[in-house]
C-alpha cells in the first residue's frame, strides 16, 4: 500500500521537472521580436556590441567609478562636439553658397547691336515755331541774370497771329516757374547788397508748387546746367502739346551717315531700324533685326563695323544741343537703348575706334540667388516691346508710379494703357510732384530698385576706345571733295563736319562666367560623414546602430508604460454603485474585498515547495498512507 503511494508521488515530481523544463526550453527560445526587459540591460548590450568607438568603456569600466564617469564625459563631450560641426554644416548648406565657373568660348560671335544718335532732337527750323516764344523768354532772362544778349533768329511775322493765343498760355506757365537765383544756405541771412556776396556765391534754378501752392527751389551750382534743365521741362511740356510731335521728326539716313560697312560689305536699309529721342534726335540701330544677326568669325577693325557720321552743327536747337558729335551705344539685341545710361558721344573730326570683349553671365535662380529668368516674377509691369532687363524694370517701375502719384506720365519713357503725358495746360503741378518723386526714386523710397531684380542669364560688352584725327592734314582735301560729291552735301567745317566711328571685337574668345552649387546634398553627406568618422571611427552601419538603439528605447518605454497602466487598472478599486439600495444588495451578498485581495496576492507570490519537501518524511506520513 506505501509503494501504491509513493507512485503518484514520484509521477507529480517528474511531471513537475518537464514543466519545468518546457517552460525553460520557451523562455531560453528567441522570438520574431525581442525587446529587453529594462533600460539597463538595452544600454548594456548597445555598449558591449556598438562599432561606436568608446562606447565598450562605459560598461567595462563599471566597477570602477571613475573611469565610468570619465569616458561619460568624454563620449558626450565629444557627441555634443560631433553635432556642433553638423549645425555649422547644416547652416552651410542652407545659405545656398554657389561657385563661380570662369570659361573661354571660341566660336563665331555674334555682332551685338549698335545704335548711333544725332545728338539733335529736331531741326530747329521745323520746330521753332513752337519754340519762338519759349526762346524769348529764355533770351530775357539771361539778360537779366547774366547780362547775356543771346543772338535769336529772325522771327516769322507771318505766323505771329496764329502764335497769339498759344503764347499767352506758354507765358503764364513758363512765369509760374521762373528761371531765378538763390543765395546759398551759408549766405542766407545776408543782404542782397552786401559787398561779401559775389556771384559766385549764388545757385541758380527755378521754382515748382504744387496745387496748394506748396512751392520749392530746384537748384543747381552750375548755371549751364540750370539753363538746360529749366528749357527742358518747357520744351517736355510743349511736346506734350503738340498733337502729332513725330510728324516734326524727318528722317534722313543718307544725310547723318556717309558710309556704312561691316566685314568690307555696305550696309543697307534692311541692316537697320530707326527710332526718334526726344534729346538725342534721330538714332538708328544696326543689326537689330533677329533674322539676319551679322556674325564675326575673325576679330580686328576689318571685321567690324564702319561708319561715317556727318557731326556739323546745321540747324540744331542751341539750348538743347550743348554737345558736338554723336551719340553711339553698343547693347545687346532686342533690348532698348538707353542712350543716357549707357552710350558715349563721338567727337567731330576724330576717328574713334571701339574694341570689344563679350562676357556672358549665367546665375543659379531659385534659393542661389534672386535673379529673375524672364521677368514674369517681378511685381512690375513692363512697359516696354522688349525683353526684361533690370533698367526696363526700373523705368516702368517710375513711370506707373509717376501716373499713380502725379496723375500723368513723363514724356520719356513709355506710355502706359489709359494714360497720357504731362503737360501743365492740363496737370499744373506736374512738375512739383515730378521733382518730388524723382528724389523718392533716387533714394529708394519707390522701392524700384528692389522690386526689380537681376536677368539670370544677361550678355555685357566691356568696351574700350582708342582715338586719332581723322581725316589727316595731308588727306583731308580729298577725302572731303569725295564726300560732298558722293552726299551731295556742301560741308561747311571741315574739321567738325564729319567723324568716323570703327566697332569691333578684340579677340576670337568671349568669357562666359557661370554659377554651380557649391553645397550639394552629396557634398553634405560627405561631409556629415567625414565628422562622423573623426569624432567616432564609425561607418554608415554604425549610425542604423544608433537608430536602433533609439528605436528600442522608445518600444521599451512603450511596453513599461502599458503595464504600469494595465497594474493600475488591476489595483483600482472597484467603482461606486449608482444608489444606496444597489450597494446595500451587493454588500449583503459579497463579502468583504479585503480579504480576498490579500489572499489572491499572497496566492500569486506564493512559491513552489522544492522537490525535497515532495518527499515523504519519517513514519508518520507512511502511517496515514497506510491508513488510506
Amino acid at each position: 500500500t506505501a509503494k501504491a503511494g509513493k507512485m503518484p508521488e514520484a509521477e507529480k515530481m517528474r511531471q513537475c521537472k518537464q514543466e519545468e523544463e518546457q517552460q525553460q526550453k520557451e523562455e531560453e527560445r528567441e522570438g520574431l521580436i525581442e525587446f529587453y526587459s529594462s533600460y539597463q540591460e538595452l544600454f548594456q548590450f548597445f555598449c558591449s556590441n556598438t562599432t561606436i568607438h568608446g562606447a565598450i568603456r562605459l560598461v567595462c569600466s563599471k566597477k570602477n567609478k571613475m573611469k565610468t564617469a570619465f569616458w561619460s564625459v568624454l563620449f558626450f563631450l565629444t557627441f555634443g562636439l560631433m553635432y556642433w560641426q553638423f549645425g555649422i554644416l547644416y547652416r552651410e548648406y542652407f545659405s545656398y553658397p554657389v561657385n563661380l565657373n570662369l570659361n573661354l568660348n571660341s566660336d563665331r560671335l555674334t555682332f551685338p547691336a549698335v545704335t548711333l544718335c544725332t545728338l539733335n532732337p529736331y531741326r530747329y527750323s521745323a520746330i521753332r515755331k513752337q519754340l519762338d516764344k519759349l526762346d524769348q523768354i529764355t533770351h530775357q532772362t539771361l539778360l537779366d541774370l547774366y547780362d547775356y544778349n543771346m543772338s535769336l533768329p529772325q522771327r516769322d511775322w507771318s505766323t505771329l497771329s496764329a502764335q497769339k493765343r498759344s503764347s499767352r498760355s506758354l507765358v503764364h506757365h513758363v512765369l509760374r516757374h521762373p528761371l531765378r537765383r538763390q543765395k546759398r544756405d551759408n549766405l542766407v541771412n545776408l543782404p542782397e547788397n552786401s559787398p561779401s556776396v559775389d556771384k559766385n556765391d549764388w545757385k541758380i534754378g527755378f521754382v515748382l508748387c504744387s496745387e496748394n501752392n506748396d512751392c520749392f527751389h530746384q537748384a543747381y551750382s552750375s548755371g549751364v546746367d540750370a539753363v538746360r534743365e529749366w528749357y527742358s521741362f518747357h520744351y517736355i511740356n510743349i511736346l506734350a502739346q503738340v498733337p502729332d510731335a513725330k510728324a516734326l521728326d524727318e528722317s534722313d539716313f543718307e544725310n547723318f551717315i556717309y558710309a556704312c560697312r561691316f566685314n568690307e560689305a555696305t550696309c543697307d536699309k534692311a541692316n537697320y531700324t530707326h527710332f526718334h529721342h526726344p534729346l538725342y534726335g534721330n538714332c538708328y540701330t544696326f543689326n537689330d533685326n533677329s533674322s539676319s544677326l551679322w556674325t564675326s568669325s575673325l576679330p580686328g577693325i576689318n571685321n567690324g563695323l564702319s561708319l561715317v557720321v556727318r557731326t556739323e552743327q546745321n540747324d540744331f536747337i542751341p539750348l538743347l544741343s550743348t554737345v558736338t558729335g554723336a551719340r553711339v551705344m553698343v547693347h545687346d539685341q532686342n533690348e532698348p537703348a538707353f542712350m543716357d545710361d549707357g552710350g558715349f558721344n563721338v567727337r567731330p573730326g576724330i576717328e574713334t575706334s571701339i574694341s570689344m570683349r563679350k562676357e556672358m553671365t549665367v546665375r543659379l535662380g531659385g534659393s542661389y540667388s534672386d535673379c529673375t529668368e524672364d521677368g514674369s516674377d517681378v511685381p512690375v509691369q513692363n512697359l516696354y516691346s522688349s525683353r526684361y532687363t533690370e533698367q526696363v524694370c526700373i523705368r516702368s517701375c517710375f513711370q506707373l508710379n509717376m501716373v499713380e502719384r502725379c496723375g500723368c506720365a513723363y514724356y520719356f519713357y513709355p506710355l502706359p494703357d489709359g494714360a497720357e503725358y504731362c503737360d501743365y495746360t492740363k496737370h499744373r503741378a506736374w512738375g512739383y510732384c515730378y521733382y518730388k518723386l524723382l528724389a523718392e526714386f533716387k533714394a529708394d523710397v519707390l522701392g524700384c530698385f528692389h522690386k526689380c531684380r537681376k536677368p539670370c542669364k544677361m550678355t555685357e560688352y566691356q568696351l574700350s576706345a582708342g582715338y586719332s584725327r581723322w581725316p589727316s592734314a595731308v588727306s583731308e582735301d580729298w577725302v572731303f571733295y569725295m564726300l560732298s560729291q558722293q552726299n551731295k552735301y556742301n560741308i561747311t567745317s571741315k574739321r567738325n563736319g564729319v567723324a568716323k566711328v570703327n566697332i569691333f571685337f578684340e579677340e576670337w574668345n568671349y568669357k562666359t562666367n557661370g554659377e554651380s552649387p557649391a553645397f550639394t546634398v552629396v557634398t553634405l553627406l560627405s561631409q556629415l560623414g567625414n565628422q562622423w568618422s573623426l569624432w567616432f571611427g564609425s561607418s554608415v552601419l554604425s549610425v542604423m546602430e544608433l537608430a536602433e538603439l533609439v528605436l528600442d528605447f522608445i518600444a521599451i518605454t512603450f511596453i513599461l508604460a502599458f503595464r504600469w497602466f494595465r497594474s493600475r487598472q488591476k489595483l483600482s478599486p472597484p467603482a461606486p454603485p449608482l444608489n444606496s439600495q444597489d450597494n446595500a444588495a451587493f454588500q449583503d451578498e459579497a463579502p468583504a474585498p479585503s480579504a480576498p485581495h490579500r489572499f489572491t496576492v499572497e496566492a500569486v507570490v506564493t512559491t513552489l515547495p522544492s522537490y525535497n519537501s515532495l518527499e515523504p518524511r519519517g513514519p508518520s506520513r507512511d502511517g496515514e498512507v497506510g491508513h488510506e
